[in-house]
Parts: structure tokens; C-alpha cells; sequence
């Protein structure tokens, strides 16, 4: 039978032959005949949609910008005319009005033309816009309505305005931490950012950051550093290294806290040791002498650490 069709159709002028008759004439007639199973891995489009554009069933198919779609890219595989092949299946589908397909893509969007209606099928009714003279009744309605219920319409006006007020209110309060009381009665003001101290040393870079938060002592490296800078070691009480470095003019350091640690120096002068928030009194040490950095100890230091 498929046999028969296909004599059928070479038979028949091109003008009129269906687009599905054109498609399936042009793949399986000539030097070059494709499978239709070939053609559909090819424009990843189904087999079964492809088979439906040949047949002439667009209900199996989606929408009519699918339809259109990949009618015109089957059609550009082919070697045939898209424009002719997608003429034609709109007059078989029996769209009104002048249309014009736009490509975006692999797909295409039906546009109306100027002072045109596209729509499928004997029965459609143009689109209708609204106007401004279909406005001017709702809103006198809804204007009627809320004269004769004044009263609630007020209250959830008052209510609303309430809500916005209170909205504004908390959204644009101060960011400050409001101080709270304890558990045992004590204000406990909490800081957005750790308190520093007055260094005598413009900042230059920082080290130990992740006990910033925490550190109660703190290394800075002075004036008397020199361009040399000066070298700093801290060890924990088991003599591991935390810390190895040469510290330069504005230098920071933040201890862990903990007893234990010790620090070596290559200029101990070079260093200002802040503890808690107050600069120590100079350590006296020698060269790379090891010296425990301990808030008593820093406090008092003594000679021949």
C-alpha cells in the first residue's frame, strides 16, 4: 500500500500535492532516499512527529508554533522550499489572517500583522482590549461599594497604615546591639568588632586573625624593629611551632589565650606586647632568649628571661 501512495504522489504536480505529500515525496524519491528514523536523530525532533507531518495529522503533534517549527526545519533538510511547505499547512490547518513566522531559534512564533486576528478555526472571535471607557465603570463600582461599608473599609485602612508604621519603625531603628542583663543581673553589651588597642604603630598587616575575637594579648612590632624588621617565634608549652615569622614596623600578631606559649625573638625591644587592651612595660631578654607569654609574666617581667 505505502507503494501505492508513493506512485500516487509522483503522479500528482507539485501544487497539488498536501505539505505531507511534498515532504514524503522528496525523502523517499530521487538519488538520495532517507529513512525517516536517520532525519529524526539528525533535527532531534521525534519520528513519530515527523511521520505525522507526512501524513497530514497535526492533532498528534503539540502546538501549532511546534507544528510550523519543525515542518520548515524537516522541509530545509529535505532541500524543499520551507516557505511553500509552511504555506501550505497553514491552509490546511485553516488559519485566518495574514501571518507571518518570525525564527527564534529552533522554533517560530506566530505575530499578528497590523489590523490582524490570527486565530485557528471558523469560530474564533477577534481579541478584544480593554479600554479605558470598561474602566471608568469598575472603578465608580468599587467606589459605591466602599461609601456604603465607610465604616470597616476605614478600620482596615487604619490598620494597614498601623502595620506600615510599625514596619518602618523596626526596619529603620538603630543597628546598634541593645546591652542585655544576665542571668546574674549584669549588663553584657555585646561588640560588633574586637576593641584595639592604641598601637603605637600605624597597622600594616595582620596575623593571627582567627584569635582576634578572643585574644587578650596581643604582638606589635615598633620603630625599633628597623627596616630589618625583627624575627618572632611563638611554640606552644609542648614546643610545637604556631608561629614563625619576620615582623616589620606595624606588624600585628594575635596570641591564642592559654598559658604555655613562649615566644623567641631575634630584638625583643622590637616588639610592643599589649595585654589586654594595655601596652606591657618593655621585656627585657636576651637574643633569642625564650620568653613566656603570660599576662603576669608580660606585667612583671623579669631580667634573664
Amino acid at each position: 500500500m505505502d507503494d501505492a501512495i508513493k506512485e500516487n504522489e509522483n503522479t500528482k504536480p507539485v501544487a497539488e500535492m498536501t505539505a505531507g505529500e511534498m515532504l514524503r515525496n522528496a525523502r523517499t524519491t530521487g538519488r538520495r532516499k532517507r529513512e525517516l528514523q536517520t532525519i529524526a536523530k539528525l533535527l532531534c525532533i521525534k519520528e513519530e512527529f515527523l511521520q505525522a507531518l507526512e501524513d497530514g495529522n497535526y492533532t498528534v503533534l503539540p502546538e501549532v508554533v511546534y507544528i510550523l517549527g519543525f515542518a520548515r526545519n524537516y522541509a530545509m533538510e529535505l532541500g524543499l522550499n520551507p516557505d511553500e511547505v509552511i504555506g501550505k499547512i497553514k491552509r490546511e490547518l485553516g488559519l485566518v489572517g495574514e501571518c507571518r513566522v518570525v525564527t527564534e531559534d529552533a522554533s517560530r512564533i506566530i505575530k499578528k500583522t497590523e489590523g490582524a486576528s490570527c486565530r485557528i478555526g471558523r469560530d474564533a472571535q477577534p481579541e478584544k482590549s480593554l479600554k479605558i471607557s470598561d474602566i471608568m465603570p469598575m472603578l465608580k463600582n468599587a467606589w459605591a461599594y466602599i461609601a456604603r461599608h465607610w465604616q470597616w473599609a476605614t478600620g482596615i485602612a487604619g490598620g494597614l497604615l498601623l502595620v506600615i508604621l510599625m514596619l518602618v519603625i523596626v526596619f529603620s531603628g538603630p543597628s546598634k546591639t541593645v546591652a542585655e542583663p544576665d542571668i546574674n543581673g549584669a549588663d553584657v553589651t555585646a561588640l560588633s568588632e574586637p576593641t584595639e588597642p592604641a598601637y603605637t604603630q600605624p597597622v600594616r598587616e595582620l596575623f593571627g586573625t582567627e584569635n582576634r575575637d578572643r585574644a587578650t594579648i596581643i604582638l606589635q612590632a615598633n620603630k625599633n624593629a628597623g627596616d630589618v624588621g625583627t624575627w618572632v617565634q611563638i611554640e606552644d608549652a609542648r614546643g610545637k611551632k604556631l608561629f614563625s615569622k619576620i615582623m616589620f614596623p606595624g606588624d600585628i600578631f594575635y596570641m591564642p589565650n592559654g598559658n604555655g606559649y613562649k615566644g623567641t625573638f631575634g630584638n625583643v625591644a622590637g616588639i610592643d606586647f599589649w595585654v589586654e587592651g594595655k601596652l606591657a612595660p618593655t621585656v627585657k631578654a636576651n637574643r633569642n632568649a625564650k620568653v613566656l607569654i603570660t599576662a603576669d609574666n608580660l606585667l612583671k617581667p623579669a631580667d634573664g628571661q
